[in-house]
């Protein structure tokens, strides 16, 4: 019997070219051409979410790859780890923004995604058939 493996990160290479170079690429065009009125500074976090996406998804097919789960993580579960890497740091972006960012609420928000991914890896554990 075969066990089932992670995907390899050269298979997300391609995904974590895109999303980084729109993402960084579009910050730039943001921060080069255009005044911080609204909607710019909305798409300027949602170009740093792409970016930072992009940046974090081999990391965490490394990760799943370097220690395994069962079952093993699918590129939807490495895809929507990166997703939380970017809903962070995109999420303290902006409250370093209005200026009430802390070091516990930096800490407690990473905790909290941290304990959603927990959860929904629980529940794929307690669905799973051999």
């Amino acid at each position: 019997m075969e066990t089932q493996k992670s995907p390899s990160i050269g298979s997300v290479l391609p995904v974590t070219i895109f999303l980084a170079g729109v993402g960084f690429g579009g910050m730039y065009f943001l921060i080069q051409y255009t005044l911080p009125t609204v909607v710019p500074r909305w798409l300027f976090f949602f170009c740093f979410f792409m970016g930072v996406t992009g940046v974090a998804l081999p990391f965490a097919a490394f990760l799943n790859r370097r220690f395994p789960s069962t079952p093993a993580a699918s590129q939807s579960v490495i895809l929507r780890q990166a997703i939380w890497v970017g809903v962070y740091a995109s999420t303290v972006a902006w409250l370093q923004l209005g200026r009430v960012l802390n070091v516990a609420t930096a800490v407690l928000l990473g905790l909290g995604l941290i304990l959603i991914e927990w959860l929904l890896r629980l529940r794929e554990r307690s669905q799973w058939k051999p």
